[in-house]
């Protein structure tokens, strides 16, 4: 029988710290993730305070500036000139804030004083404690019965909620028409019910017996309801499937008893170009009369509920700036909006003040080195990405200069071998971010692309190839389209040797057809 015994044992193990975590997520993230990050750090942590630009600074001064020549801050300019001594941060506005009344042809004289000595400059300035309007700003403390216009009209006036905007949704749109119809209330409840099983195509995904369980109603109740939606725009949905759906189109279109709904209705899988010698035999139509039908059918749209689909658009912000100078591309950074850090000096002169006490100082102390290591992640992100785009631009001159065309074969592996990272690290950097070129706004990761060699031994890059392809099905005859063998002869006459195997796995990359399925009689 084993026995319990106590051991010791050394071994070697890597352990990913926070702050060593936090490196490798930043990494990966896009610039608007990155802000958001910030944006949090800010709120969290008391130590970091945003830094403004000199712009933004500007206008804070020109609007202290203002107030001040309103009359309504004369007592912060003495005040000012008595506690100049205690932060540096003043000083730096009394030096702006000289400079820009120099500009303006003003000192910093109080400006009573341009306005000559008359006693009655003070007496035509407003009173600041008459300005304020008690029923606007101190309404749910006074009495109910002074309000002012303003408030009375705002009371009537839509929230603000109801100004803000989205795109309606495909039951939103559905359930405002169906309040439009003149429907009794309990079909129209049913109907209700119907909208709200439907998926992102418009198809009803739940059964009769299931919505008269919810709705405690008969079946027939339930096809009533379902015809009613199926009518409603966009038409085709609450159908079961496709069949069902291009056939309430015809109907609405005013075809519901023409040859094409004919041919929805009983040769639907036969209403293909491959098919359509086979379908004109079986139906004794000639080919031009029987095309003019199924272009009938080719306008419909078999997904109504598509266009009304609730995915959120995916915003693509440039991570950085390909310029070419010269004969030089440079690469560089812009200011994407993203707030810039420091570390607030108030919180450092509290540690040194000797009646802080402990616990505030461990506080400040491990706020302070959070921040520090998130403002040296931020750093190592922008650092490691300018060196990889760096290593790309060296490596990719051609394609930047006359475009894809010219594209040559990379891995991430040559990058990280350049540069003397890891394979890991290119791959999180080049993970959903775009680079601003020459050639338009590009994901870094499609400058990657596999290569092969051909008859002179030059590397030629797999997507020339895909586009290749593509172009020469493109320019073929689609009653004699190309076959992937055909193809594939036609690539090892231009120096390239492909095979037929190969060909089919690029064309279905690109979710491009067989030659069969491409084939036209017309």
């Amino acid at each position: 029988m084993a026995s319990l015994r106590l051991t010791q044992k050394l071994s070697q193990r890597m352990v990913l710290t926070p702050q060593l975590r936090q490196r490798i997520e930043m990494l990966q993230m896009t610039t608007i993730e990155l802000s958001e990050l910030i944006q949090n750090e800010l709120v969290e942590n008391p130590v970091l305070e945003e830094v403004m630009t000199d712009e933004e600074f500007q206008e804070f001064s020109e609007k202290i500036l203002d107030q001040n020549s309103e009359g309504h801050d004369e007592v912060f300019e003495d005040n000012h000139k008595k506690d100049a001594d205690l932060s540096p941060e003043f000083e730096d506005y009394e030096t702006l804030k000289a400079e820009i009344g120099s500009e303006n042809g003003t000192s910093d004289e109080p400006l009573s004083d341009y306005e000559g000595d008359s006693e009655d400059s003070n007496e035509e300035r407003s009173d600041a404690f008459e300005e304020v309007d008690f029923g606007r700003e101190f309404q749910e403390y006074l009495d109910p019965g002074y309000k002012t216009q303003e408030i009375e009209y705002k009371e009537d006036a839509p929230s603000f909620e109801q100004f803000l905007t989205r795109s309606p949704s495909l039951t939103d749109h559905l359930e405002w028409q169906l309040s439009l119809q003149q429907i009794s209330d309990k079909l129209e409840d049913i109907a209700v019910c119907v909208i709200g099983n439907l998926d992102a195509d418009g198809r009803l995904t739940a059964t009769d017996e299931e919505i008269c369980e919810m709705c405690g109603c008969s079946e027939e109740a339930v096809e009533k309801a379902r015809q009613v939606v199926m009518r409603l725009e966009p038409v085709g949905c609450g159908v079961r499937n496709v069949k069902e759906c291009l056939l309430v189109q015809l109907e609405a279109n005013g075809e519901g008893e023409s040859l094409a709904a004919d041919l929805v209705a009983n040769h639907l899988e036969d209403l293909q170009p491959h098919r359509l010698q086979h379908l004109a035999k079986e139906t004794g139509i000639d080919l031009h009369e029987l095309n003019e039908e199924i272009n009938k059918v080719r306008v419909l749209d078999p997904y109504p509920g598509r266009r009304y689909s609730s995915d959120e658009p995916i915003y693509v912000q440039p991570e950085v700036y390909i310029e070419k100078i010269d004969e030089d591309y440079i690469v560089y950074f812009t200011d994407d909006g993203s707030p810039r850090l420091r570390i607030s000096q108030s919180y450092k002169n509290l540690v040194d003040q000797e009646d802080t006490s402990k616990e505030t100082k461990d506080f400040i102390k491990d706020k302070v080195r959070s921040a520090v290591d998130l403002l040296r992640n931020i750093e190592h992100r922008r650092q490691t990405i300018y060196r990889v785009v760096e290593c790309i631009v060296q490596r990719q001159r051609e394609f930047l200069e006359y475009g894809v065309q010219h594209i040559k074969p990379m891995m991430l592996k040559d990058v990280a071998e350049d540069i003397g990272m890891h394979l890991s690290t290119i791959s999180r950097v080049v993970n959903r971010k775009y680079a601003h070129t020459p050639q338009g706004v590009i994901e870094l990761r499609r400058f990657f692309s596999e290569g092969m060699l051909n008859e002179d031994g030059e590397e030629v890059s797999t997507r020339i190839l895909k586009l290749r392809i593509k172009k020469m099905i493109e320019d073929e005859d689609t009653r004699k389209p190309l076959t992937d063998d055909k193809i594939a002869k036609i690539l090892i006459k231009e120096g390239v040797k492909l095979s037929r195997r190969t060909v089919a796995k690029y064309r279905d990359q690109m979710h491009i057809p067989g030659s069969r399925e491409r084939k036209t009689v017309i």
